[in-house]
């Protein structure tokens, strides 16, 4: 991801308005030491130190697009109760519309109490209505929708299966989507989901999809089943499936799909990390981003919110935070033969797509930024080759190279589009393709397919290569040429 377009994207955050729909719910925090057993029963006596009271459920969306900058209004029927005010208090301190927010005084307001000790649960309490909702009160959410529903720029379900959504409701809020040309993106749950016929997009984890499709997800032809099934029988545009520390894959209508890899980082709690992924996949679709852009801003975000504990926000600045650590400085991206093969296969095992090219680079020109930006886009990462000194001078006569081997290295470094730099010094990088495996090797189009070295042991595991044309008329040799006749 390029961090400029996700900065400009969440600059136009300010003018989006979100609408969120589903079950609320209050999550209780007690944190507390448990250092000794009761006497009373055979169980951890914890001593509560911190109380915190977060918005969970639907509310934690919410709370995620107001860290994110957008405007949120949320539709949802709650308990006249005591944790219905404590709901809307906590709502109207952080500017979030609650107009939607009807109070059925038959129902209770969903509150979870977890007690937490040395960074883990101890027990979580539910206290809450599961019941679907009473007509009349199906009758207001709907009256809301057909009224203000053109307002939104997104709708967002999120549905932990408490009574508010119901297929009265669900129908409405997809009837507005169409209505008013706006996306509607679904957190589901349940082993039904025709429910969500006309949605945009769904984003349920590998278990859900699992019980959805009725399909046992084990390896990834598995999971392209199940996500064909889903995406048939739904009429879906888009299904993201998030597979834990597998990263994400989004399938669309059209039979495209893209893995994403997730970030290796330590997990600490996934508890709202789907809340998370709603939000930012609805924002970033509103903001004008396709569906494999949202879906890897959603990963980035994600990857963040399993580092803390309990529903947590993920703000702008963490994300961009964290994307940025993609634009390192260029002496951390030039490396020696001895190391850089131990750091692909990591990458590898993370599930990156490694793309090779390589080459000598003299006096850096635009249609050598081209051709490498191209070979970039074939993969995940890119590795370049770089001709030594020595090399260039046995390639190219005893006057080449014109800049040396550690500068060019430093120039190609700069670029976004290279990840790893390798200065080799034989004749051709055959040796250097041996010890990285690439899953692409990218040479220039002057050559054919025959004629690349390394071409034999890239398609003896299944790699491929590519050709990539150069721009016509952009050479070295032509710059050289240029300065002589300019200045001799």
């Amino acid at each position: 991801m390029d961090r400029k377009n996700v900065e400009s994207l969440f600059a136009r955050a300010k003018e989006i308005k979100a609408l969120v729909v589903g079950d609320l719910m209050l999550d209780e925090y007690l944190w507390g030491k448990a250092d000794r057993i009761s006497p009373e029963a055979p169980v951890q006596v914890v001593d509560v130190v911190r109380e915190d009271i977060r918005l969970g459920g639907a509310g934690n969306v919410a709370n995620n697009l107001v860290a994110l900058g957008c405007g949120v209004t949320v539709l949802s029927v709650i308990g006249a109760d005591e944790n219905g005010t404590v709901l809307r208090h906590v709502f109207s301190g952080k500017g979030v519309d609650t107009d939607g927010i009807f109070e059925d005084p038959l129902r209770r307001t969903s509150k979870k109490t977890r007690v937490v000790a040395a960074h883990q649960q101890i027990v979580r309490i539910d206290r809450e209505s599961r019941e679907p909702i009473s007509r009349d009160f199906e009758l207001k959410v709907t009256d809301f929708l057909a009224h203000r529903g053109g307002e939104y720029q997104v709708i967002l379900i999120s549905d932990y299966l408490k009574g508010v959504l119901s297929e009265g409701v669900l129908a409405a809020v997809f009837a507005a989507g169409k209505r008013f040309g706006i996306p509607v993106v679904v957190d589901p749950k349940g082993n039904d989901y025709r429910r969500y016929r006309g949605a945009t997009i769904l984003t349920p984890n590998r278990k859900e999809a699992e019980i959805a499709s009725g399909v046992r997800i084990d390896d990834e032809k598995s999971l392209v089943r199940a996500a064909e099934q889903l995406l048939g029988e739904e009429a879906l545009e888009a299904l993201l499936i998030t597979r834990s520390e597998e990263g994400m894959s989004l399938f669309e209508g059209a039979g495209r799909t893209v893995h994403i890899p997730t970030v290796a980082r330590e997990v600490y709690d996934v508890t709202g990390a789907g809340d998370t992924v709603l939000a930012v996949m609805g924002l970033a679709l509103a903001c004008g981003g396709g569906f494999e852009e949202a879906a890897r801003l959603a990963n980035v975000a994600a990857g963040i919110a399993v580092g803390k504990l309990g529903t947590s926000i993920v703000t702008p600045a963490e994300i961009i935070n964290d994307i940025g650590h993609e634009h390192r400085d260029s002496d951390a991206k030039i490396k020696n033969r001895d190391v850089i093969a131990s750091l692909i296969a990591e990458e590898k095992r993370r599930g990156k797509r490694v793309v090779f090219t390589n080459g000598c680079f003299d006096l850096l020109h635009v249609g050598h930024v081209k051709y490498l930006q191209k070979a970039r886009s074939l993969g995940d990462l890119m590795v370049l080759g770089l001709n030594s000194d020595a090399s260039v001078r046995r390639l190219k006569g005893e006057k080449r190279p014109l800049i040396g081997e550690e500068e060019r290295a430093h120039l190609l470094a700069a670029l976004d589009c290279i990840d790893y730099v390798v200065i080799f010094d034989e004749d051709t990088p055959l040796q250097l393709i041996e010890a990285i495996r690439p899953l692409v090797l990218v040479k220039g189009g002057d050559y054919t397919p025959e004629g690349v070295v390394g071409r034999e042991v890239v398609e003896s595991y299944g790699g491929r290569v590519e050709l990539v044309e150069f721009v016509d008329g952009k050479s070295t040799t032509n710059i050289i040429d240029s300065i002589l006749e300019k200045y001799s």
